[in-house]
């Protein structure tokens, strides 16, 4: 009970698998966190680690008939998975808001994004039409749109990628949700508009207390915005640590390779970035062991069983080798 009233997300076990015409696929394996109140998780991985599946679970938003999800899944004490569709309705954009990773896709193109915005805002609260509006206006300022008592009444399609992110991140804060899910937010925009956004949701941590989920394959951004880094691979949490020691002392090979492949602040410029070898496995056809044995340049006979998360709890990796040492 003290871990549920310190704790403001809890995961455990949990398992997503689907059903289809070439048998069962498990998309996620044990994948185990939790989210303190105003802790920023960033969750890092190459494309099908896994990480937005993991987090879709976890906002009760994978409806596919064929999808078998396990484990649990608690907010504030409550548990989530399992609970019905008018229970899970009275959270999400209230208590737990989500930012899409492609804003076009995520706001309805028929809509003025101030309509969508005070639609949130009627939908979990008593105001009016007009108070739903003048609060669109509010938030649209607080992000940074330009003259946002005009963008209000704009079109999704009138607005730059980066507005529109905005107007989506706005639309997520619209309730003052304890935690926000944020998928790649930054992916697809310039590295001036990414800045701002990033500075933005610091910003609103700040101000609202929020707790963020940072989902990213960029390890750059981890640096700027996490304070705790999950590392996830083939569905499975490989390393779990604070920020400073996933970039100080990665205990995988996996986080290792992922921090070579990206330029280092200090010291000489290589001539060449490091990439990591082969790809992400499928998971139709996953190796047997550990999944990042193929690619892995420090395997041994032991890594033909699948390792588990071991090390002291502030600082774990799923690895034989780190286990040796």
């Amino acid at each position: 009970m003290a871990d549920a009233l310190r704790n403001l997300l809890e995961v455990r076990d949990l398992h997503v698998a689907f059903r289809t015409s070439r048998g069962k696929v498990q998309a996620i394996s044990g994948v185990s966190f939790d989210v303190a109140p105003g802790e920023v998780l960033g969750v890092v991985g190459e494309s099908g680690s896994g990480k937005t599946i993991s987090l879709l679970a976890v906002m009760g938003l994978i409806t596919d008939p064929n999808a078998e999800i396990t484990g649990s899944i608690r907010f504030r004490g409550k548990e989530l998975l399992g609970a019905s569709n008018k229970e899970l309705r009275s959270i999400r954009g209230r208590e737990i808001a989500m930012i899409f990773q492609d804003p076009m896709t995520s706001l309805t193109p028929v809509y003025t994004i101030g309509w969508q915005i005070a639609e949130q805002v009627r939908a979990h609260g008593p105001e009016t039409a007009k108070q739903a509006r003048d609060r669109a206006v509010e938030l649209l300022t607080a992000v940074g749109l330009p003259n946002p008592g005009e963008a209000v009444d704009r079109y999704p399609h009138q607005l730059s990628g980066g507005m529109r992110q905005r107007a989506v991140i706005a639309m997520a804060l619209s309730c003052n949700p304890a935690l926000l899910v944020a998928d790649e937010p930054t992916t697809a925009l310039d590295v001036t508009v990414q800045a701002q956004i990033l500075d933005l949701l610091a910003r609103l941590r700040r101000d609202f207390g929020s707790a963020i989920v940072f989902i990213t394959h960029d390890m750059g951004v981890i640096a700027e915005i996490a304070d705790r880094v999950l590392v996830m691979y083939a569905g499975r949490v490989v390393e779990r640590a604070n920020k400073r020691d996933i970039f100080l002392e990665p205990r995988h090979p996996y986080t290792h390779a992922l921090l070579q492949s990206i330029p280092p602040i200090t010291g000489d410029r290589p001539r060449r970035l490091k990439s990591i070898a082969g790809t992400p496995p499928s998971l139709f056809a996953m190796p047997s062991g550990c999944a990042f044995g193929p690619r892995c340049t420090s395997r041994v006979a032991a890594c033909s069983a699948v390792p588990g998360l071991t090390g002291e709890p502030a600082h774990q990796a799923a690895c034989f080798v780190t286990g040796m040492r």
